[in-house]
């Protein structure tokens, strides 16, 4: 990576969704062209420190902290809905009253990229997901089966038990940290330990516990379809860059059909990387999306 001048780091601003109090980070510089960067579930926004940090002099970067994570409110009621998430990136983007945008997201965030970008396409004009397509088609084909009753039943089931679950409690810094590289195996100490430090609250008791709500684990008993996303994906008008690590869980949107949904999509794949693509292989991605972004 180039070396980059010392900064002091980004702003912590906070903006109203749904009567929720939501964070986000801005690495200023608003005289550039908006770049917006979505974290994915159970992450937080300084998983983009390291991509901020080297495309800072060419954008105005902000970062939330989805609903439910970081130093974001939790979603009154524990539900974490596609749309909900989707709303909250609508309401930040008109509070911040910068378009058109370029958004990259990751995972969770990265669906909620494409959601927002289908839903209003006139205001994006380049996205790139990371492993934002969700399941596998083969995955959703079986979900498609389970009758809705059935679904509704194991939501519920879910919610009870959540009720009753207390938060995981470390007893050191260097415990979570653990954790943190199991997760994610390709992770240096130093990445680690800055996930980590961003990523705890410490208890009165001296332990530590993840910021994220428990809740977030839970998916809503009613998803959208696989025409659903495919309708969603086709209104997309801008140029995607549709990421995956090959060691991943993530299908290729080649091989499985999905890129045929988008107008203008391409895929890039990335060797040696899991899902955390931009943790794994950065100085390749940003290889990749650098130039994809200044088109």
């Amino acid at each position: 990576m180039a070396n980059q001048p010392d900064i002091i780091g980004p702003a912590s601003q906070f903006y109203i969704s749904q009567r929720l109090r939501l964070h986000y980070l801005d690495w200023g510089s608003p005289q550039k062209p908006l770049l917006l960067l979505i974290h994915g579930g159970r992450d937080h926004a300084h998983n983009w420190d390291w991509v901020a940090r080297e495309l800072r002099l060419d954008y105005h970067i902000v970062a939330p902290d989805l609903r439910g994570h970081g130093d974001s409110a939790w979603s009154i009621g524990g539900m974490y809905t596609q749309s909900d998430f989707v709303l909250d990136m609508v309401q930040l983007l008109k509070a911040i009253d910068e378009y058109p945008v370029r958004i990259i997201g990751h995972s969770l965030g990265g669906a909620v990229a494409l959601h927002y970008t289908g839903t209003y396409p006139q205001n994006v004009s380049r996205v790139v997901s990371i492993e934002g397509l969700g399941a596998p088609p083969e995955m959703i084909d079986r979900r498609r089966g389970v009758e809705a009753w059935e679904r509704m039943n194991g939501w519920i089931s879910k919610m009870q038990d959540l009720a009753g679950r207390s938060p995981r409690k470390y007893p050191s810094m260097e415990a979570a940290m653990t954790r943190m590289k199991e997760a994610n195996r390709h992770l240096s100490d130093e990445q680690a330990r800055h996930l980590t430090i961003h990523g705890v609250s410490r208890n009165e008791d001296g332990t530590y516990s993840w910021k994220f709500d428990n809740y977030v684990r839970v998916l809503g008993p009613y998803q959208f379809s696989g025409e659903d996303l495919r309708s969603i994906w086709g209104r997309i008008s801008s140029p995607a860059l549709l990421v995956h690590g090959t060691e991943s869980w993530a299908s290729d949107p080649t091989e499985d059909g999905r890129l045929s949904a988008f107008q203008d999509a391409r895929v890039s794949a990335f060797s040696d990387a899991g899902h955390w693509v931009h943790h794994d292989k950065l100085d390749e991605l940003l290889a990749v999306v650098k130039p994809f972004l200044a088109e």
